[in-house]
Parts: C-alpha cells; sequence; structure tokens
C-alpha cells in the first residue's frame, strides 16, 4: 500500500485508501489505477469535494443591491465581500493583511505605493490588473456611490505599471488600509460591456446590469439573487487564495419573522442564524443541538433628527423646527429610559449607549459612554422653557426588518416620548423602502444603526457629525448637524499621525456630539448568533460572517 501512494503521488488517494477495510488494501494497487486516476481528475476539479457543504443561513433582512460601490450596507457589504475583494483584508483578529495587494510601501505623507497581486482572475476569467483598481476608483468617486468614506482622502489612484498602482492623498490618512477593506475592485471591461460604468443610483431606484449580477475576484461567485427570496453563491475554485472551509455553496435566506426564522433553525431547515429574536436567545441555549456564539457588535443605535429645515416636516408645527433648539434635543434624550429598553424589549442584549461608538472602537472610552440619568421631570421642565409646555407632533422613520427589534424599540420611544407631552406618530417599513427615503433627506426623525467597519471613531464622525458637503464628509448625516467646533475636530483627525494626540481629537469630537445631543444614542447592539451543532465559523463584531471561515460537519 505504501507502494501504491507513493506512485498515485496524491494526498487525497492515500486519505482515501486509508478509509477502507483492511482486505481490500491487499489488491488496491493492481486493480483500482482506473479508479485512482479518476478521483485525482476529480480532486483536481473540486478540492475537498467529498468534504464539501452547503452552509444555509438566514438573518432578517435582504441585501439593497449586487453593485459593490453603490450602498454602505452592512447585510450588502457582508455579502458583497464574498465576490468582491479590496486591496486590503481583515484577517480573524481583525489585523489588516494583504488582499488584492501583496504589499505596499509608504513613500512620502501623501504617497503610498501598492503592489498588485499577479496571476488573479475575476469570476468572468479577465485578469486582474491595475487598469481594475483606477476604474473602482473612479467609480466609487460617483456621487451615486454611498461608499466613498472609504476612499476619503485619496485625490487619485495612479498607475505605475500593470501590477503596480501608487495612492496620491489629498492629505495623511492614518487608517488608509483599513478603510479601502471596503474598497471593493471591480472589472473594466466587465462593467463597460454591461454599461455598468456608474454605481447604481439606489435612492432613486435604478436598475442596472451590475445591480443584479457580479464578477469579482472574491472566494464565492453570486449565482442568483431572488429578493426577499434567497440569494445562492458559490465557491470559486479558481481562487487565489486557500484560507477557506469546507462550504461549497451558500444559501442565504431573508426571513423577517422572527418566530418563521428560528423555527428554520430548530427544523433543520438552515444551518446558521444572525439575527436572533432575543426572547429566544435563553431557549436555544438549552437545545442540544443548537450552540450560542456570542459576540459584541461595534454597532450603535440611534435616532438623528431634523436640525436643519426652518419648518419641521410631517409635523403640525408651523413655521419653526423645534429639534432646531438643544433643550428639545437633551430633552428628547433625558426621556429615554434605556435600562428599560435594555431590560424588557433587548431582554438584556444591548449595552446602554450616551455616544455614536461602541466598545471596541478606537475612540470609544467608558468615561465618554455614560448616559445622563432618566429624568421625565427634567426632560418636561426643559420643553416648557423650550417653548413648549404642552409638547409638539413628530413623525418617526423606522425600518422593520433590518435592526435587533427595530420596530419594538421605536415603540418604546413613541411611549416614553408621549408620557412628556411629544406626541410621535410612527412611521415603520421594510428597509428597502425605509433607506431610499431617508436618503432623500425626506424625514424629520428616523432610527438607523451605524455599524463601524474601520474599527476607528473617525468612520462614525465624519459620516454622521461632520456638516454635509461632498463625498464622504456628512454623507449619512441625515439630519444635517452642522457644528464647527467639531467639524474642526474630525478634520484634524482625518490627517494627524500622533496617535495619542488623534485619540484626543476623536474622543473630544464624540464629547462635544454628546453635550449638544445632535443624536438620541439608545444603545450598542449584542450579536449572538445561533447555529447547528455541526457548524463552526468565527463570530465577526462588525456582522459580517464569512463563508471561508466556516465548516460543516454533516454525517
Amino acid at each position: 500500500m505504501n507502494r501504491c501512494r507513493a506512485s498515485a503521488g496524491r494526498k487525497g488517494i492515500a486519505l482515501a485508501a486509508r478509509r477502507q477495510p483492511s482486505w481490500h488494501a491487499s489488491w488496491v494497487c493492481g486493480r483500482l489505477w482506473l479508479a485512482a486516476a479518476a478521483i485525482i481528475a476529480m480532486l483536481a476539479v473540486a478540492p475537498n469535494a467529498a468534504l464539501a457543504q452547503t452552509l444555509r443561513w438566514a438573518a432578517q433582512n435582504d441585501v439593497l443591491t449586487l453593485d459593490p460601490h453603490a450602498q454602505n450596507h452592512s447585510t450588502t457589504n457582508a455579502m458583497m465581500q464574498h465576490a468582491y475583494e479590496g486591496l486590503t483584508r481583515y484577517d480573524r483578529d481583525y489585523k489588516v493583511e494583504p488582499a488584492l495587494a501583496t504589499g505596499w510601501q509608504q513613500n512620502s505623507p501623501t504617497e503610498w505605493r501598492f503592489n498588485l497581486r499577479r496571476n488573479v482572475k475575476f469570476h468572468d476569467g479577465t485578469p486582474f490588473t491595475a487598469d481594475d483598481v483606477l476604474f473602482s476608483f473612479d467609480r466609487v468617486k460617483n456621487s451615486n456611490s454611498s461608499m466613498t468614506i472609504y476612499i476619503t482622502g485619496v485625490r487619485e489612484v495612479r498607475k505605475v505599471d500593470d501590477f503596480t498602482v501608487d495612492f496620491i492623498l489629498e492629505r495623511p490618512v492614518p487608517i488608509l488600509l483599513r478603510n479601502i477593506i471596503d474598497f471593493r475592485i471591480m472589472s473594466r471591461s466587465w462593467a463597460q460591456k454591461n454599461r455598468s460604468e456608474r454605481a447604481q443610483d439606489l435612492k432613486n431606484k435604478e436598475e442596472t446590469y451590475a445591480s443584479r449580477n457580479t464578477n469579482g475576484t472574491g472566494p464565492y461567485l453570486i449565482k442568483s439573487w431572488s429578493p426577499d427570496q434567497r440569494v445562492v453563491l458559490e465557491r470559486n475554485k479558481s481562487w487565489w487564495d486557500s484560507d477557506i472551509g469546507n462550504v461549497e455553496e451558500v444559501v442565504y435566506t431573508p426571513i423577517k419573522q422572527d418566530a418563521t426564522r428560528i423555527a428554520a433553525l430548530l427544523s433543520g431547515e438552515v444551518d446558521l442564524v444572525t439575527d436572533l429574536p432575543t426572547q429566544d436567545v435563553a431557549r436555544l441555549r438549552q437545545n442540544s443541538s443548537i450552540k450560542i456564539l456570542d459576540g459584541p457588535e461595534v454597532r450603535t443605535m440611534f435616532v438623528g433628527l431634523d436640525q436643519f429645515s426652518d419648518e419641521l416636516k410631517y409635523s403640525p408645527v408651523t413655521g419653526k423646527n423645534p429639534f432646531k433648539d438643544v433643550r428639545v434635543r437633551k430633552a428628547l434624550n433625558l426621556a429615554v429610559d434605556v435600562e428599560a429598553i435594555k431590560r424588557t424589549t433587548m431582554r438584556g442584549l444591548s449595552v446602554p449607549a450616551a455616544i455614536l461608538v461602541a466598545p471596541g472602537v478606537n475612540g470609544w472610552s467608558a468615561d465618554l459612554d455614560k448616559r445622563e440619568p432618566f429624568s421625565l421631570q427634567q426632560a418636561k421642565a426643559l420643553l416648557a422653557e423650550a417653548g413648549y409646555p404642552d409638547g409638539f407632533e413628530f413623525t418617526l422613520d423606522c425600518p422593520n426588518n433590518r435592526y435587533v427589534n427595530d420596530e419594538e424599540i421605536c415603540q418604546a420611544l413613541v411611549g416614553m416620548w408621549a408620557r412628556m407631552g411629544v406626541k410621535v406618530r410612527l412611521n415603520a417599513m421594510p428597509f428597502s423602502n425605509f433607506i431610499p427615503k431617508i436618503e432623500k433627506l425626506d424625514t424629520s426623525a428616523y432610527f438607523l444603526g451605524w455599524g463601524v467597519a474601520t474599527y476607528d471613531a473617525l468612520y462614525a464622525l465624519q459620516s454622521l457629525v461632520r456638516t454635509r458637503t461632498t463625498g464622504a464628509d456628512g454623507n449619512y448625516n441625515l439630519g444635517r448637524v452642522s457644528n464647527p467646533k467639531i467639524d474642526e475636530l474630525i478634520d484634524a483627525a482625518k490627517i494627524e499621525s500622533d496617535a495619542s494626540k488623534r485619540d484626543t481629537q476623536l474622543r473630544t469630537a464624540l464629547k462635544l456630539t454628546a453635550e449638544n445631543y445632535h443624536y438620541v444614542p439608545i444603545h450598542h447592539q449584542v450579536r449572538p448568533w445561533a447555529m447547528k451543532k455541526s457548524v463552526t465559523t468565527v463570530h465577526k463584531s462588525d456582522d459580517r460572517p464569512e463563508s471561508r471561515f466556516a465548516n460543516i460537519e454533516r454525517p
């Protein structure tokens, strides 16, 4: 048998032979060369085929698009990372490592050179080169894209040769390598061939070839997407890397209803659920066929308020905007009993928040993240002082299928604000309708969650608090907050290379945002995942499961 193994020269054949009964070994060399050749051919086409598995994954909401440059949405980004790659990526411990770039060097404070990986092909077989990087940069700069935060501070990308590019910066960018993880590369020739040179305009419900089809370099191909039904992914057998588990196929199913989603897990219809109803977590922990993978999420839930319009939309208040008054904004904060939301709505699976970033994000500190005590009496007094002794009315836009207990949290807020005399009309809707509405600034108040993909507070501050201009500055500042002191700190943190000074700038900006009550922070999410005992994977605090880290053992 040893001679047979040596002659075959394949570890897979040796493994297959060792699994045979002892009597079989005595004649396998002489009798099964054809079978061995067939196995070798099979392994060459499908590595680990005998162990390959389908991962059936369910969560609450669907992707919004397949265009990797259109929408900065966590579930969409979680799916896009399977098909499209950046020059850098995170390893299992959130450290930056090479991806489509094999290495880099900083030639000056405003110039970085990236060496691109050779012999990489897009899913359609075309080679990856520097031209695709330049094309993708121009595409993300398109006004339709909400992904510009990931190329913030980059003035241009220059081609040195087919496998070398220079990033020319407007200013030093201390977290460039983290930012560009979500700057995902698309094939120029494919996009041009399919008339998808520009990023999809999602807010105006544009449809393009790239919004329904993909062509990346990543570990999986997206074979199909049936909106609100399922996304099917298939392993890319030509992927350049080998860091991958045994998941050959991924079937992602958005299941809005909590009870239906958990029933699918318990019945074996799905293997992994990443949106757990809080009321079911304790019960699932006691189920012998299920395991819970616990972990925090770097996502903060909050209410945004229109602080720009002279007259508040969707409110009977005429001629003025109550949210422009800091006393009103403070009253709304003080009237929210976040401990009650944690206890009753979230079943303990939340961390009450005072600032816009969660533990685990650079810039967060425990002393900043302490809310003022709930005080209905003080909230009423502030409203009266601001000229609203009998309260006022406004509309709260809220998704009902995106975040953990999103509509339930909004309902709790409506009740809490009613106790101080503020009447709130709840306008709940699917996330696919919610996002285009608020992106058009067609809102007076909205409930939103913000995950920090870069694990650095600048990502949240620049997107949510910086005065809205163009590009990344204020691109999700949908209440149009404008505070010159905070802007100055944010702009300084963009370029500060001294880590200590930069941390002070970030923390001061977070503190001023809280002291001016520009938002109503609610809590940071805690995100347990539930899965069959046969599934092993890596919990991701950015709530983006990576199927390349997953393995499934089936009988």
